[in-house]
C-alpha cells in the first residue's frame, strides 16, 4: 500500500547528471519544489566520461544541424561568462592533410546522406571556420578564426607531420571539473529553493497510483509524490521508463573512450592548444592539454550497456596509432597512460550507418498519464554538456506551462557556483588572492590553488579551515585536511569516492597511493562518523574501482 502522506515535490527529476542537474537548479529557480534522485553519485554517470570540451560542435556544420551549432556557440560563450572558475578558452589547431577532399560528400550529408564518407580539406575547412565564427558572434568572448597553409602551420605547430597542407586555429573552451559542476547546479537550485531535495544513492523501485517508491543509501523505503517526472537518467533512460510501467525504445548509444598520458613533451609542443584531426580512418580525434596531462579522444562506438563500459585495449591501439602518425617526431606507449575512461552517450535511436552522424540535438518526449499513473513522464534524450542550459530553460518552460505558472528568472546569464564573483581578470585575480593572504594567514599559492579548484566558493573552505590551521595530507601533493574535511562535511559525500573522483580531480590526475587514499579516508571517517571497518571498506572499493582506469600503480 501507498502513504496518502507521502512527501510532495511540483517535479521530480530521476537521473542526477549535467542535464538533469541543470533543470532541477532553473526549476527550483522558477519557484518550484523539485526532487532529484541519483542512484549513484551526482554526476557519476555519463557526465563523468565526456571530452571535458565546451565547444560548439564545428563538426556538426557537416551534417547540417546548423541549429544546434547556434545553440552550442551560444551556450559556449555563456558558459565562458557564467562559469568562468572551470570553463576557459581552449585555442584549437585543425590541420588539413589534402586541398579539395571532402566537399562532395559534404554536400551529400548537408542533403541528409547518413553513409557520406569523411574527409576535410584545406577549402572545406576554411569554409566551416568562417561559419563557425558567425554563428559564434552572438555574446562572443574569444577571436576569430586564423588561417594558414603548409610552411606557416607548420612554423606554428613543429612536432606535426610534413603531410599537413594547411592548418587554422579557432577557438572552443574546456571545462577542468565537469564533475563538480554538476554538483554546483545542484547546491545552486538548493539554496534558491529551500523546499527542494537532492537524493544520492536512492534506487527507483517503481510507482504505484502516482507514488514513486524509491529506497535510500540506507535502504530505507521512501514515498514520494509529483505533479511531473522527468527522466534524465541518460542510458538508462529507457530501463527507468520501463520501471514506471512505459514500453518503447529512445536511446540508441555509443561508447566514446578517452586516455590521459603523462607526456611533458607532448603537452609542450601542443603550446597550450587541442589538435583536433583527421584520423587516418577519417574518424575525428583530438588531443589536449588537461591539468597537465595530455587528453586523447574520443571512440564513437555503438554500444548500450552503460554498466560494464570500460576503455578496451584496441581502442588504446587506436590512439597511440593515431598520435603516432599525427606526430611522428615524438614517441608514445602504454607505460605514458596514467588514466583510461569511457562512457556512452545517451543519443537517440538512429539508422545512421556511422555513429558519428547520430544527432547530438536533445528532445524531451511525453509519456502523456496512462491508467494508474496519474503523471506524465518527460524524458531527456540526447544533448551534450554544453547546451544543458539552453536544453534545460526548453524543459522548464514546458514545466512551468503545464503547471500554469510563469518564468521568474533567466539562466542565461547567471553565474554558477563558484563562478559568482570569480575574479577573471589578471589584477582583479592578484586583489582576490593578497585580500585572502592577509585575511587567512595562509601563501598566495595556496589560495590560487583553492580558487583555482572551487572558484569563489574558496571563501567558504577558507571560512572553515580558520586562520593558519591548514595541515597539509602527508601523502596527497597540494591538498590539506581542512580542505578534504569540508567537502566531507558540506557536499553530500556519501562514499570515498565521491570525493576522489568528483568532488576533486584526485583520481584523473593519476598520482593517488594507498597511503593518500587511507588519507583522505581518514579525514572522511571523522567528518562522516564512519568506523574503522567503514573506513577500510571504502578504501578497498575505491582502490579497486581506480585500477580499473588509473593505468599508474596503485
Amino acid at each position: 500500500m501507498t502513504d496518502a502522506t507521502a512527501d510532495t515535490f511540483d517535479v521530480v527529476i530521476l537521473g542526477a547528471g549535467i542535464n538533469g542537474a541543470g533543470l532541477f537548479r532553473d526549476l527550483c529557480l522558477q519557484g518550484l519544489t523539485c526532487l532529484i534522485v541519483e542512484k549513484a553519485d551526482f554526476g557519476s554517470g555519463t557526465s563523468a566520461a565526456p571530452s571535458r570540451l565546451i565547444h560548439g560542435g564545428i563538426k556538426y556544420l557537416e551534417t547540417g544541424e546548423l541549429g544546434l551549432v547556434a545553440q552550442s556557440t551560444l551556450e559556449r560563450n555563456l558558459l565562458l561568462r557564467n562559469a568562468p572558475h572551470c570553463v576557459e578558452p581552449l585555442p584549437t589547431f585543425i590541420p588539413s592533410f589534402s586541398l579539395m577532399k571532402g566537399a562532395f560528400a559534404a554536400l551529400r550529408t548537408l542533403f541528409g546522406s547518413t553513409t557520406a564518407p569523411r574527409s576535410r580539406g584545406a577549402v572545406l575547412i576554411k569554409i566551416g571556420l568562417t561559419l563557425y565564427d558567425l554563428y559564434g558572434a552572438r555574446h562572443r568572448v574569444m577571436p576569430r578564426h586564423r588561417f594558414f597553409f603548409r610552411r606557416k602551420a607548420l612554423a606554428e605547430m613543429p612536432a606535426l607531420t610534413p603531410r599537413i597542407v594547411a592548418g587554422g586555429i579557432y577557438y572552443d573552451a574546456k571545462i577542468s571539473r565537469p564533475e563538480r559542476l554538476v554538483w554546483e547546479l545542484l547546491r545552486d537550485g538548493l539554496d534558491a529553493s529551500p523546499q527542494s531535495r537532492a537524493m544520492n544513492g536512492a534506487t527507483l523501485r517503481g510507482q504505484q497510483d502516482g507514488v514513486l517508491l524509491l529506497q535510500d543509501r540506507d535502504g530505507v523505503e521512501r514515498q514520494v509524490r509529483a505533479g511531473i517526472v522527468i527522466n534524465g537518467a541518460g542510458p538508462w533512460i529507457d530501463d527507468v521508463n520501463a520501471t514506471l510501467g512505459i514500453s518503447g525504445r529512445l536511446i540508441g548509444g555509443t561508447k566514446g573512450s578517452h586516455i590521459l598520458l603523462r607526456h611533458p613533451e607532448l603537452v609542450e609542443s601542443l603550446k597550450g592548444r587541442m589538435i583536433y584531426f583527421e584520423a587516418d580512418d577519417g574518424r575525428i580525434c583530438l588531443v589536449y592539454d588537461f591539468l597537465g596531462l595530455a587528453l586523447v579522444g574520443s571512440t564513437d562506438i555503438k554500444a548500450d550497456n552503460a554498466d560494464t563500459v570500460r576503455c578496451e585495449e584496441d581502442e588504446i591501439d587506436y590512439f597511440l596509432a593515431s598520435l603516432r602518425s599525427l606526430l611522428p617526431k615524438l614517441q608514445f606507449g602504454r607505460d605514458q597512460i596514467v588514466y583510461a575512461y569511457s562512457g556512452i552517450r545517451p543519443l537517440p535511436v538512429s539508422d545512421a550507418t556511422r555513429p558519428g552522424l547520430i544527432s547530438r540535438d536533445h528532445s524531451a518526449p511525453v509519456a502523456e498519464p496512462a491508467a494508474g499513473r496519474p503523471f506524465p513522464v518527460i524524458s531527456l534524450v540526447g544533448g551534450k554538456w554544453t547546451t544543458f542550459r539552453g536544453f534545460a530553460e526548453e524543459v522548464t518552460d514546458t514545466i512551468l506551462s503545464r503547471l500554469g505558472r510563469s518564468r521568474k528568472v533567466s539562466t542565461q546569464m547567471l553565474p554558477i557556483g563558484g563562478g559568482r564573483g570569480f575574479p577573471v581578470d589578471a589584477a582583479s585575480r592578484r586583489r582576490w588572492i593578497s585580500e585572502r593572504v592577509a585575511g587567512s594567514g595562509l601563501s598566495a599559492a595556496r589560495i590560487e590553488a583553492l580558487l583555482a579548484r572551487y572558484g569563489t566558493t574558496a571563501d567558504a573552505i577558507l571560512a572553515h579551515i580558520g586562520h593558519g590551521e591548514d595541515a597539509p595530507l602527508a601523502h596527497v601533493e597540494g591538498y590539506t585536511r581542512g580542505e578534504i574535511d569540508w567537502i566531507a562535511r558540506h557536499e553530500m559525500v556519501g562514499h570515498l569516492s565521491d570525493i576522489v573522483m568528483r568532488r576533486t580531480t584526485l583520481a584523473i590526475e593519476g598520482r593517488l597511493t594507498l597511503a593518500g587514499l587511507a588519507e583522505i579516508a581518514a579525514v572522511a571517517a571523522v567528518a562522516l562518523g564512519w568506523d574503522e571497518g567503514r573506513r577500510e571498506a571504502e578504501v578497498a572499493t575505491l582502490a579497486e574501482q581506480l585500477r580499473a582506469v588509473n593505468r599508474a600503480s596503485l
